[in-house]
């Protein structure tokens, strides 16, 4: 493993516990891709949901919390390390399938962990 937890912040984000990024512009690598519509910080499972808006019409997509490299808060923007292709490939996600499945995480961890070196499921 390259160090990083996908399911938690990494501790030079910027991101302090309890400090709501709801509203804040999300930044991929090659551009923005939509605002934060939801921010888990259930330990374990600490992620974003990102509506894209018009980039992928009507699709919501998760981002575990490990792929932000950066909140900026004046900016309310968060920046995370990977690209628009990367986001777009990730598990369909579904409002309230990741409520009841206990394997929607699973399916994340699976498609985001070998970007930063961990198994693939």
């Amino acid at each position: 493993m390259s160090g990083i937890e996908i399911w938690d912040f990494r501790s030079t984000s910027g991101h302090v516990s309890g400090n709501d990024l709801v509203g804040f512009h999300v930044e991929a690598t090659d551009g923005p891709i939509g605002k934060v519509d939801k921010l888990s910080e259930e330990v374990g499972a600490r992620y974003l949901v990102v509506d894209t808006g018009p980039w992928i019409f009507g699709k919501h997509v998760l981002l575990p919390a490990g792929t932000v490299v950066r909140v900026e808060q004046e900016e309310k923007k968060v920046y995370v390390d990977r690209t628009k292709d990367e986001i777009k490939g990730s598990p369909e996600f579904d409002w309230d399938q990741h409520r009841t499945d206990a394997g929607y995480q699973e399916r994340y961890t699976g498609y985001y962990g070998p970007f930063y070196g961990g198994p693939v499921i």
